[in-house]
C-alpha cells in the first residue's frame, strides 16, 4: 500500500509540475510575442464584449421569464417548449427564413464568386470600375433600396414593371407585387440578390488578385489552356480561404435577415408571408418585452447558424 501511495503522490506531483511548466511556457511565449497579442487584443476585447458575453447572457436568460422590469423568474425549459410546440408564428418564421436562405444564400455565393472571377479577366485599369459597380448596391441602406424598388414593383399601372408588362400586352391588370402573398417573397429575394455582392465579393476579388500568376504558366505546360480549366484546377484551390470566409458571411446574413423584409413588406406583413426569425425575435424583445423568450429564439437561431457554419468549415477548410 505504501508503494502505491508513493506512486500516486509522484504522479500527482509530476502532473502539477507539468501544469506549472506548461503555464509558464505559455506566459513566456505571450511575453515574447506581446506585440502580436497587443495588435489582436482590440478584436478579442470587442468579440468577447459584444458577441460572446451577449450570447452567454442569452443562453442563461432563455431559462427565465424576464420582462426587462421585474426580477427574472426561473421557468426551466418552458420557453423552449412553447417555442417548438405552441408558437405557430415561429414555425412560420422558420419556414420563411429557410426558404429565403436556401435561395439567396447559394445564389448570392455563386454570383459573388462568378463576378469576382469575371473581374479578374478584364484589363487591370478597368478592374476598380467593375468592382465599384458590382459592390455599390450593397452599400445602399434599406430605406434607399425601398424607395427605388417600390417604384419598380408598385402595385398600380404607374409601376415600371407593371407599365412595361401592360404596354407589351402580357398582362391585362397590374400585378400586386407588394401586397400579394405569392409575390412578396420573390420580390424580396430579387432585391436581396441585387444587393448581395458585399464583403464576400470583395474577398473573392482580393483572392483572385493574390493567385500566383506563375501557376497559369505552369498549367499551360501541362495542357490546361481554357479559362474554365484554370478556374477548376487553379483558381478554386487557391481561393479556398476566401471561399470559407464568404460562406460564413453568407450563412450568417441569410439566416439573420429581416431588415429588408420589414422595409418592403412591413411588419407584420400580409399573412406573415415575410416574417423571419429575426423579426419574430425583435417583436418579442422590442415590442412585448419578453426578453427571456426572445433569448430562447436567439439561442435556437445561433445553434442553426453555428451548425451550418460548421458544415461549411468541414467542406471548405484545408483540414476537411
Amino acid at each position: 500500500m505504501g508503494k502505491k501511495e508513493n506512486t500516486q503522490v509522484a504522479k500527482e506531483r509530476k502532473k502539477k509540475d507539468y501544469t506549472r511548466s506548461y503555464f509558464a511556457y505559455n506566459m513566456h511565449q505571450m511575453w515574447v510575442h506581446k506585440m502580436s497579442y497587443g495588435l489582436i487584443a482590440p478584436f478579442f476585447i470587442c468579440f468577447i464584449t459584444f458577441t460572446l458575453l451577449p450570447l452567454i447572457a442569452s443562453a442563461v436568460l432563455s431559462f427565465f421569464y424576464f420582462d426587462s422590469l421585474s426580477w427574472p423568474q426561473f421557468i426551466a425549459w418552458d420557453n423552449y417548449v412553447y417555442l417548438f410546440v405552441e408558437d405557430s408564428l415561429f414555425l412560420k418564421a422558420f419556414s420563411n427564413t429557410l426558404y429565403y436562405a436556401v435561395i439567396v444564400g447559394p445564389v448570392s455565393y455563386i454570383m459573388s464568386y462568378f463576378f469576382a472571377w469575371f473581374i479578374n479577366q478584364v484589363p487591370q485599369k478597368l478592374k476598380p470600375i467593375y468592382t465599384l459597380a458590382f459592390y455599390a448596391p450593397s452599400l445602399c441602406s434599406g430605406i434607399a433600396m425601398s424607395v427605388v424598388w417600390t417604384v419598380m414593383f408598385a402595385n398600380d399601372s404607374q409601376g415600371y414593371i407593371n407599365s412595361v408588362l401592360l404596354n407589351a400586352g402580357l398582362i391585362t391588370e397590374p400585378i400586386l407585387f407588394m401586397s400579394d402573398v405569392n409575390w412578396i417573397t420573390p420580390v424580396i429575394i430579387i432585391i436581396a440578390l441585387w444587393s448581395s455582392l458585399g464583403a464576400g465579393f470583395l474577398s473573392f476579388v482580393a483572392g483572385f488578385t493574390n493567385v500566383d500568376k506563375e501557376l497559369y504558366d505552369a498549367a499551360m505546360v501541362d495542357g490546361i489552356t481554357s479559362r474554365f480549366q484554370r478556374l477548376i484546377y487553379i483558381d478554386i484551390p487557391q481561393t479556398m480561404p476566401q471561399l470559407l470566409f464568404s460562406a460564413v458571411l453568407t450563412i450568417t446574413g441569410s439566416f439573420t435577415c429581416g431588415g429588408l423584409h420589414s422595409t418592403i413588406a412591413g411588419n407584420p406583413s400580409p399573412d406573415d408571408c415575410a416574417l423571419t426569425i429575426m423579426l419574430h425575435l425583435s417583436d418579442y424583445a422590442g415590442q412585448r418585452f419578453e426578453v427571456g423568450y426572445a433569448s430562447a429564439i436567439a439561442v435556437v437561431l445561433s445553434v442553426i447558424v453555428m451548425f451550418i457554419g460548421r458544415m461549411a468549415f468541414r467542406l471548405l477548410s484545408d483540414k476537411g
